[in-house]
């Protein structure tokens, strides 16, 4: 985490730098978003700790759905900053300023866009490696700050070149409905983790997949649920088979078929109850 941090740390610098030189509300917008980088960083950083505990008498489940809390926070901090950017650029529309000094400014941005790309680059690696939504969120984060920078870059230089400056608040504006975009995405993921929504329908159909492969000899399942808790899948259903089989054969079968999902699907909890097929009792919802 020290990369992100350092270089949320940075760029914010010299965004600041770069608004305090020029008067740009556009710039100030992005530098405003690089405030909400660094901060975000932070919190992802204690939200990775947090998670890393094993899981314990208090609990039991683990960790892990801090980092819900810490892409949660980063959206609202988003959403926030959107609403600032926004008040600002009205108060821009209705009172226009001349901008100074736009070349280095414009320039200075630039340089702190490929900063935050290359760390997002980085940061989605390390997020598809450890299948961590707090790290997509804050990678996701810096590619739509790098986005909104070339936007800024863009349509600041169409108003250097025309000298068209109410193009600055309303560029802000397009920064700020951009960035709202970003923030109802993270938040939105953050409550189906906390919520515990089911898994992705594409992992759903793999699990039922493999279910039917391994149930198809006189046994069936139902009550099958799901969830994920930062790289942790939860799985649990009713196996139900035959009442003439012998516990070691329908332990075979639920140790082959978590097997593979295990393979497949990386990590996960299953918990598999045994239910005779002939029962009436064990095709009632909830038993």
């Amino acid at each position: 985490m020290i990369l992100p941090l350092g270089a949320a740390l940075i760029t914010l610098l010299l965004k600041f730098g770069a608004y305090l030189l020029t008067g740009s509300i556009a710039l100030f917008s992005d530098a405003a978003e690089s405030l909400v980088n660094l901060s975000a960083a932070l919190i992802t950083w204690l939200a990775l700790q947090i998670a890393a505990h094993p899981a314990d008498m208090v609990h039991t489940y683990g960790h892990d759905k801090a980092e819900y809390l810490s892409s949660g926070t980063e959206g609202t901090m988003i959403l926030a900053a959107a609403g600032f950017i926004a008040y600002e650029s009205i108060g821009r529309l209705l009172h226009p300023a001349p901008l100074h000094d736009l070349s280095w400014g414009l320039g200075i941005t630039f340089s702190a866009s490929l900063i935050n790309w290359t760390v997002a680059r980085v940061l989605l690696r390390a997020a598809q490696r450890h299948d961590s939504i707090a790290l997509e969120g804050d990678a996701r984060h810096l590619l739509t700050d790098v986005w909104t920078s070339v936007g800024v870059i863009v349509g600041l230089g169409a108003a250097w070149a025309t000298g068209s400056y109410w193009l600055d608040p309303a560029i802000a504006l397009l920064v700020a409905a951009n960035i709202v975009v970003s923030g109802v995405g993270l938040v939105r993921r953050s409550l189906g983790g906390l919520m515990d929504k089911a898994l992705p329908p594409e992992e759903l159909r793999v699990i039922q997949t493999i279910l039917d492969k391994y149930t198809g000899d006189g046994a069936t399942y139902h009550q099958l649920r799901t969830r994920k808790s930062g790289p942790q899948r939860f799985i649990d259903l009713h196996l139900l088979v035959p009442g003439r089989w012998t516990v070691q054969q329908t332990h075979d079968l639920s140790e082959a078929a978590e097997a593979e999902i295990r393979q497949t699907l990386g990590q996960a909890s299953i918990i598999i109850h045994f239910e005779p097929l002939e029962d009436e009792a064990s095709w009632k919802p909830g038993e």
